[in-house]
């Protein structure tokens, strides 16, 4: 069963057609053995429409035979954490392919026949540009099956009202879409440990929602992903709450400085590149924001944990060292606290703009833009999965490693 669904995705998101089938049965059969990691965790930056980057990424964890057993997300991370979470393994690709061929099609009219479709977006890169734009214009004006619909009449600028109905846009076909492909008993079940981040609006505090301590529902995951003033701030027990990326949009701090600590092994997805070309245009300024802003300086938060890691480490190595008939001293005791001999893998995984790519690449819901996001995903676990020694137990002196394709094939 779990290779039939399987090739049922492959083939939708790849436009290879039945050709595609013999390709995922052999790396199907390559399951990868793990060291000993206590935690595996994915963890999903925010992106809208880029998200199905995510999706194939995850379909290449799959095909390797690796279950993460902490998946976290904020935005759109959060709305595929739910259907990862709220599935079992043998269905999650195909619900994955399930959500977003129906949030990539117009929320009203029909689709474009496919080979319509197809043949514009394949066309020359000027025709590609400007069906792309359409595409996101269309999103703006009607937006999409199951998950966002203009309001009607459009809020006015100063009229008040109750703050869920502050937006221009509502979410309520999302909450049908996510009780439709997710069962929110398994997402509590603990099975998989799972965490969305969002902004509380009043206070302005950054707030996990995480099933270890938290019944988690359709609104948490829509909260996560209710950027403003598109989306309206969620209601959640009384408090009300935005998209987690207007404070930071990846949840890496939070999985790798959780407590116990834990030896990691994990899968960082971004969605925004902090690395990219100065624009020379109005337009690909407003791109050039985007990909800054949302970043969430990914790097030099793992360069800060991986320093802090090395000092824990080093300072269990110093320990190790001090005789069995010293450690009760005071200073070896608070030493003690803070050591930390637990190691960390991440594996990073940055989605690469392309060069048809306008600023509104993360509302441009088109069916083969997104079949290209998941591609690419897909193209690049697979490729750092075939890395030597990549997934093996860090063994240097901080416990701490990261891998990066794009960085280390440069």
């Amino acid at each position: 069963m779990a290779q039939r669904n399987l090739k049922r995705a492959r083939v939708g998101v790849s436009g290879e057609g039945e050709g595609a089938g013999p390709a995922v049965a052999a790396h199907l059969r390559r399951h990868l053995r793990l060291p000993n990691y206590e935690t595996v965790a994915l963890m999903l930056q925010g992106g809208g429409a880029l998200g199905a980057y995510q999706a194939g990424v995850f379909q290449g964890l799959y095909e390797a035979g690796i279950e993460p057993n902490w998946v976290a997300g904020i935005s759109i991370g959060a709305l595929n954490t739910a259907i990862i979470a709220g599935n079992p393994p043998e269905q999650r690709v195909e619900r994955l392919l399930q959500f977003w061929e129906t949030i990539c099609q117009p929320a009203f009219g029909p689709p474009l026949p496919a080979p319509v479709e197809h043949a514009l977006f394949n066309s020359s890169e000027a025709v590609r540009k400007a069906f792309t734009a359409a595409q996101a214009m269309s999103a703006i004006v009607e937006g999409q099956k199951g998950f966002f619909v203009p309001r009607f009449p459009p809020p006015l600028p100063t009229m008040s009202g109750p703050p869920q109905l502050a937006s221009y846009y509502d979410t309520t076909p999302l909450k049908a879409t996510l009780e439709s492909l997710c069962d929110f008993d398994r997402i509590n079940s603990g099975e998989i440990r799972v965490s969305v981040g969002a902004v509380n609006c009043g206070t302005g505090n950054f707030a996990y929602f995480d099933n270890t301590h938290t019944t988690l529902r359709p609104e948490h995951f829509m909260a996560s992903g209710a950027l403003p003033p598109g989306f309206a701030a969620v209601e959640i027990d009384g408090q009300f709450y935005w998209d987690g990326g207007l404070m930071s949009n990846t949840p890496l701090y939070e999985v790798l400085q959780s407590t116990p600590r834990r030896d990691t092994l994990a899968f960082q997805v971004d969605l925004w590149s902090a690395v990219g070309p100065v624009p020379d245009n109005i337009t690909d300024v407003q791109g050039r924001m985007k990909d800054i802003q949302y970043s969430s300086r990914t790097r030099l938060v793992t360069d800060m944990l991986q320093r802090s890691q090395r000092f824990r480490h080093v300072l269990r190595e110093v320990l190790d060292r001090v005789p069995v008939e010293q450690r009760d001293d005071p200073w070896c005791k608070l030493a003690e606290d803070l050591s930390c001999s637990k190691r960390y893998n991440v594996v990073h995984l940055i989605y690469r703009h392309k060069e048809y790519e306008g600023h509104y690449k993360d509302f441009q819901f088109g069916l083969s833009t997104m079949r290209e996001h998941w591609r690419s995903g897909l193209e690049d676990i697979r490729h750092s999965l075939e890395q030597p020694d990549w997934l093996d137990m860090p063994d240097n002196d901080a416990g701490f490693v990261t891998h990066d394709i794009h960085r280390d094939s440069r």
